[in-house]
């Protein structure tokens, strides 16, 4: 089922496609910073085509020309390629990320915002996001911390929905609500059969796994499918709190992966 010579020619091609396009995205981010979402997204794009994974999206993203804040479940470090490949937005990840060998990289040159998780960062990282908003940038959250096995949403960390709290300056410069989108992201098939509970850890990255053992394993299937649900955009001020704002992104998430993972596409699709 795995093969390894597979998993190296397309990981070689991962990184001939990279450095490609590297040069250019250096120019990019010092003279049109504001292009660089799209680049980014092209960039995913082609490395969603060359590792053989294909996305069927249900929903739109919000692009209304104001930041949003896109928020989804995480299983692995394949879903910064997915949603990278379909979001014109910047990731927050946890700041050891920034430390990790290549992928910490590319992570900095493309201006991830980095985050700690430890207490009393809370109010430093509202205003980092906060800043980040303010410059008409919209940012992809993974709201439980961490990742698993994909078969399941682990609870979400409502601090982080403390910048929905802010406010944006909408497409006519007038000062709105945060708004945050549900997304929700699930590996289904494999070379068009339905991928069983057993075999997802294959491409979940999570506990102690090894990262390249882990890529050889997640490069070296076949075609993967990945369903990916962009639920209706809200606001805090329709729960009150960020509790109640996290709880209902968390269930909104959590039926969207129960769904997809027993075949069932939404009733919209």
């Amino acid at each position: 089922m795995i093969s390894t010579p597979v998993a190296i020619l397309r990981f070689l091609g991962f990184v001939l496609w990279t450095l490609a396009l590297l040069l250019p995205f250096l120019a990019l981010r010092l003279v049109s910073r504001p292009r660089m979402p799209a680049y980014t997204r092209f960039y995913w794009k082609g490395v969603m085509a060359i590792i053989g994974y294909e996305v069927v999206a249900r929903g739109r993203p919000l692009e209304d020309g104001s930041p949003a804040l896109y928020v989804a479940n995480h299983a692995s470090y394949l879903d910064i390629i997915v949603l990278g490949s379909l979001l014109r937005g910047y990731f927050v990840a946890k700041s050891e990320v920034a430390g990790w060998a290549g992928f910490g990289f590319l992570a900095r040159i493309s201006r991830t915002v980095f985050i700690e998780r430890r207490p009393g960062a809370t109010a430093r990282e509202k205003n980092g996001l906060l800043a980040r908003f303010d410059l008409g940038e919209s940012l992809i959250l993974f709201a439980e911390g961490t990742s698993n096995d994909g078969n399941q949403v682990m609870p979400f960390k409502s601090s982080f929905f403390s910048v929905a709290e802010g406010e944006v300056r909408g497409a006519g410069g007038m000062p709105r609500a945060v708004s945050v989108q549900p997304v929700t992201v699930a590996y289904t098939r494999l070379d068009g059969l339905p991928i069983t509970r057993a075999l997802r850890p294959l491409l979940a990255w999570y506990g102690d796994m090894t990262l390249a053992g882990h890529l050889i394993g997640a490069l070296g299937m076949g075609r993967i499918t990945v369903e990916v649900e962009f639920h209706p955009p809200v606001t805090i001020a329709e729960f009150g709190c960020r509790k109640k704002l996290s709880a209902h992104c968390h269930k909104v998430i959590s039926l969207g992966l129960t769904r997809m993972l027993a075949g069932r596409p939404a009733a919209n699709s």
